[in-house]
């Protein structure tokens, strides 16, 4: 009788230590050290050729090892659509940021057309990993679609800030992208639609409302979100996009590119990214699939992860595949073994 005592003193001791230990770890995780608690949300002070300005970030955990900064598309979406990426991340105990970019809903948005440039914007991310002590031991950069323009542009400039890459749904070329949407895309879809956006497009009659009643159900619907019903955050994305900073830059719409956007390329440049990088296509992307690939080889340390079931979000339409080769992707980097 002595001995089971002894036997449940010691099991009950060994759970309360785990209890402390697991307790403990979750208390460190979320405390930010902030004499305010705001659920992480820091307004970032920004400085541009034309002023300062903030922009939203939004910060979850505490990893020492892992920060991880979300670059959303458009330009002038916003983070909404990118909040998925929080049930996984939180599971593995990483540190990362959602964040609007400057003239996206949730930060300053000024309308001097002069902000709105590539280069702008890169300097831009490096404010903001200033501020948030991210450096070459812990930084990955996620961008998706304009944010993988974003990041590319980035790992360019200031890769020596850089633990790893990740562009998910976006080619090194704007041009490629445009004949891909012309040759492969316009050609899946039914004749007489296809007529009628490019009637509309040749008048540049993109107020008209036909043109999104063409372009969701026959492109947006196949090649940018392809659940039935999309995501409540994809829906806030594009409710609170900035269209005149999305159209300047991107065009009208997601089908081909325009704007200022429209001759970007830097495709012959790839080879320059040094840091481990992962590029991710779809199989029912906007973007070509095969010219991911190419990119993954192009870079001198890449991986490619391939989504059979996915779109230009496919975070969400092939969430498994996308998120478990995310994920082992940073733990590969964060262990030394890529």
């Amino acid at each position: 009788m002595r001995f089971l005592f002894f036997i449940l003193a010691g099991f009950l001791l060994l759970t309360s230590c785990q209890q402390k230990t697991a307790s403990t770890s979750m208390s460190d995780y979320f405390t930010y050290g902030d004499s305010i608690q705001a659920g992480g949300v820091k307004m970032i002070p920004i400085k541009t050729p034309v002023g300062d300005f903030k922009v939203w970030t939004k910060r979850f955990g505490t990893n020492p090892t892992i920060k991880i900064l979300l670059l959303h598309g458009g330009p002038a979406m916003t983070h909404e659509y990118m909040e998925c990426f929080e049930t996984f991340f939180q599971k593995e105990g990483f540190e990362f940021y959602e964040y609007d970019q400057l003239g996206s809903y949730y930060s300053d948005q000024p309308t001097d057309s002069t902000l709105w440039t590539t280069d702008r914007f890169v300097e831009e991310v490096e404010q903001v990993r200033q501020a948030i002590g991210a450096d070459s031991s812990n930084f990955y950069v996620l961008g998706n679609s304009w944010g993988g323009i974003l990041g590319m542009e980035y790992a360019l400039k200031y890769q020596k800030n850089l633990k790893a890459l990740l562009v998910a749904n976006m080619m090194a070329s704007a041009p490629e992208y445009g004949k891909y949407a012309d040759d492969v895309l316009a050609k899946q879809m039914k004749p007489d639609v296809l007529a009628e956006i490019r009637a509309i497009e040749a008048k540049k009659d993109f107020a008209n409302p036909r043109y999104m009643e063409l372009l969701i159900p026959h492109f947006y619907k196949e090649h940018l979100c392809r659940l039935t019903t999309w995501p409540d955050g994809f829906n806030r994305s594009m409710k609170h996009g900035n269209g005149v900073i999305y159209t300047m830059m991107q065009g009208p719409s997601e089908f081909g590119i325009g704007g200022r956007l429209a001759k970007w390329d830097i495709k012959n440049r790839l080879k320059e990214i040094t840091i481990p990088t992962l590029m991710i296509g779809a199989k029912h992307d906007t973007m070509d699939p095969k010219a991911m690939e190419e990119q993954s080889k192009l870079v001198q340390k890449g991986r490619y992860l391939y989504c059979p079931d996915g779109s230009h979000l496919a975070m969400w339409d092939d969430q498994k595949v996308f998120m478990t080769g995310v994920i082992q992707f940073i733990h590969d980097v964060d262990s030394g073994n890529l």
